[in-house]
């Protein structure tokens, strides 16, 4: 899910999967230097931008959580159906919203909707990324205390 919000955010385009971007200091793997293009007309990409922007960033948008002072985080809440246990949570992100440098799929079991749990944890993550630090410390402190277990 990660590399589909990754294909989203550069509009078309993806590199394979990996989970190692090099050994040594040769540079990633001639594999995971290919650029994968979608069929899919990159101009048909601006109004999901729109859309994933708008969950985060205006009222009554389910990714709130995800808001992040000074980086536009773009998203996707999801609350993935598990009966009879408790719903999943799901949040699927990529940021800045110019010149996307991380995309991320959150999924949380059995926390509920996804706006409440894995929409702040991608942030955390995104920030962390970004820019090295938390700086929004009762956030990361919510989800640290949490008992997700339940």
């Amino acid at each position: 899910m990660a590399n589909v919000g990754a294909m989203i955010a550069n509009k078309g385009w993806f590199y394979t999967p990996h989970f190692v971007k090099s050994v040594g200091d040769k540079g990633p793997l001639e594999e995971f230097r290919i650029k994968h293009v979608t069929k899919i007309d990159p101009k048909h990409f601006d109004v999901i931008h729109e859309g994933m922007y708008k969950v985060v960033h205006e009222a009554g948008g389910t990714g709130g959580r995800a808001k992040l002072p000074d980086i536009v985080v773009c998203g996707k809440t999801g609350t993935v159906e598990n009966k009879p246990h408790k719903d999943h949570s799901v949040f699927l992100a990529f940021a800045p919203m110019e010149k996307p440098k991380i995309a991320i799929s959150v999924f949380i079991e059995n926390a509920g909707f996804g706006g409440t749990w894995a929409a702040p944890i991608a942030s955390l993550m995104i920030e962390k990324y970004l820019k090295g630090e938390i700086t929004d410390k009762e956030k990361e402190k919510r989800i640290l205390e949490a008992n997700l277990y339940q």
